[in-house]
């Protein structure tokens, strides 16, 4: 679909209520990150952040609306958040002729809005966060987005801090570690696993209608395969009191080849193929 079928001046609620129904991205979230240089990055590559007071590199982003990435450019850190999304931006309609409306903090406001609906046609929306402190931390709408997948980004060890020499290495680290983001939600979905909670909030436990301990835990085991059960929690549910000895029933199980032992005091269902 061409941009001019999104409208610019819609709301957040008439977005919320369209997204859904288009399969190609419509909207998006940009802002950036900077991120300390190791010793191996040459001092052509790097700059100093004023702001963060880092001296490193910028990651410039644009993520959707589901926090997955649309597209990244490492700049130096010296780089304005206005002159890096001038590129980002211009990289985005190349990529994405659908994207109409991108949301960003007041770092970007001034003479990028402008340039952005003249030359790109992007509706850049200025989401601003509230002068009043007395209402304490508030989560900004939209702006929280792009936030948590710069915390997922630095799950990843090696983009804690940049070792590469060159900027390109690091954009290409960058979308591995979204390819791996990306196929986790397909793999449990396939798999047939619950979705992960949104504020991670443990499942629901299953009812237990075996007569036995020894079925109970089975039960457990088989309701949630993809977690590591330690025997203390096994414990609690059960309501078992003396904790000693009930580690030691479980590591008897898993030496007979009921249960897994995953690791030290962690357990897990046998699957079939072992």
């Amino acid at each position: 679909m061409p941009p001019d079928r999104y409208p610019s001046d819609l709301t957040n609620a008439q977005w919320e209520l369209i997204e859904p129904l288009l399969p190609e991205p419509n909207a998006g979230c940009m802002d950036s990150q900077t991120v300390r240089a190791a010793e191996t990055v040459g001092a052509a590559a790097c700059g100093y952040d004023a702001g963060k007071k880092v001296k490193g590199q910028k990651r410039h982003v644009v993520v959707d609306t589901l926090g997955l990435l649309l597209c990244v450019m490492v700049t130096a850190a010296s780089v304005q958040d206005r002159d890096g999304a001038h590129r980002v931006l211009a990289l985005l309609r190349e990529k994405f002729s659908t994207v109409a409306l991108v949301w960003a903090d007041g770092g970007y406001a001034g003479r990028l809005v402008t340039w952005a609906g003249q030359v790109v046609a992007l509706a850049v929306s200025i989401v601003r966060r509230s002068d009043d402190l007395r209402s304490g931390f508030v989560v900004l709408p939209r702006r929280w987005v792009v936030e948590r997948t710069f915390a997922w980004l630095v799950g990843y060890r090696r983009l804690v801090r940049v070792y590469e020499r060159k900027p390109e290495h690091h954009e290409a680290l960058i979308w591995w570690a979204t390819v791996h983001q990306m196929t986790r939600r397909p793999t449990r979905e396939l798999a047939d696993l619950p979705p992960a909670s949104r504020w991670n909030d443990p499942p629901p436990l299953p009812m237990l209608s075996s007569p036995d301990r020894h079925g109970r835990v089975l039960q457990l085991l088989a309701a949630q395969p993809w977690r590591a059960w330690r025997g203390r929690e096994l414990a609690v549910i059960l309501g078992i009191e003396n904790v000693n000895s009930f580690r030691v029933q479980l590591s008897q199980w898993s030496h007979q080849g009921y249960i897994n032992k995953i690791g030290p005091a962690l357990y897990g269902p046998m699957h079939a193929s072992t």
